[in-house]
């Protein structure tokens, strides 16, 4: 039959319920570390925003994998990059897809910036009680690139807290375990460099994400590295007017080797 409602309504309509409810006196078995995933950042550069994220998931003190993809694409023009739980956040990232192409299906036309920020607000805040437990607590940045804005359009930056709450970034967004070392380094990069982040070409704008994400990983053991030796290498994304672009591994070793193993 018809649905008359958005594509939560027809979610829990067919029985799906998004997040667990805090059982009383609830807490986590002994012993049990649940699996995470840390560092990401989004930086303007200059034709739209650049989302990189490292590859590691763990454990506790366990590296559970090295080869994790933590910047998803959502739809043509829309990035989630995720940091915390990568299996609550596949999830979130599977429904915000599926939520999006409902819309465009049901109303024949995209959703506006303003629904797909709520929706994501929606189903964070839809997980409080898995954060609350300490099992499924997931910090993203949501990354798109606005084509109403301008005749050109333009790449805009959003970070979330765990409650769900929206802060638009004007040049750049870092979040994870690894985010405290390289977040004054973003600062002094755009400010005092002479070279604004929104003025990088996509090459320097690589290279720049790539050295952060060393540093993080040399500061915090919940990132990983870069490892040529076994081709593991960040994943890199950027949004532009024409799309998302994954950087193919090649163009990320070469810029690596050239920029950072130097």
């Amino acid at each position: 039959m018809p649905h008359d409602g958005d594509f939560f309504g027809l979610l829990k309509e067919r029985g799906y319920s998004f997040g667990a409810d805090v059982a009383p006196g609830s807490s986590l078995p002994e012993g049990f570390r649940p699996t995470e995933g840390t560092t990401i950042l989004a930086v303007n550069y200059d034709r739209g925003v650049l989302i990189a994220g490292d590859r590691r998931a763990t454990a506790g003190n366990a590296v559970i994998h090295d080869r994790a993809d933590k910047v998803l694409s959502i739809d043509d023009h829309s990035v989630l990059a995720i940091s915390g739980s990568p299996a609550i956040a596949y999830e979130i990232a599977r429904v915000l897809e599926h939520t999006f192409q409902y819309y465009r299906r049901s109303q024949l036309q995209e959703l506006s910036l303003e629904g797909k920020l709520r929706r994501v607000s929606r189903l964070i805040r839809e997980n409080l009680p898995m954060t609350l437990q300490g099992i499924g607590a997931v910090i993203p940045i949501f990354a798109v690139y606005d084509l109403s804005d301008g005749p050109e359009g333009k790449g805009k930056i959003f970070f979330y807290d765990a409650l769900g709450a929206q802060f638009e970034c004007a040049d750049f967004a870092t979040t994870g375990s690894g985010s405290p070392a390289i977040r004054g380094a973003l600062y002094y990069q755009n400010r005092w460099s002479g070279r604004p982040l929104a003025s990088m070409g996509l090459e320097e704008s690589v290279g720049l994400v790539l050295r952060l994400l060393e540093t993080a990983a040399e500061y915090d053991t919940a990132t990983g590295g870069t490892d040529r030796r076994a081709a593991i290498f960040p994943t890199v994304k950027t949004i532009s007017r024409e799309g998302i672009r994954d950087i193919p591994a090649e163009e990320i070793a070469r810029v690596y080797g050239e920029q950072v193993e130097r």
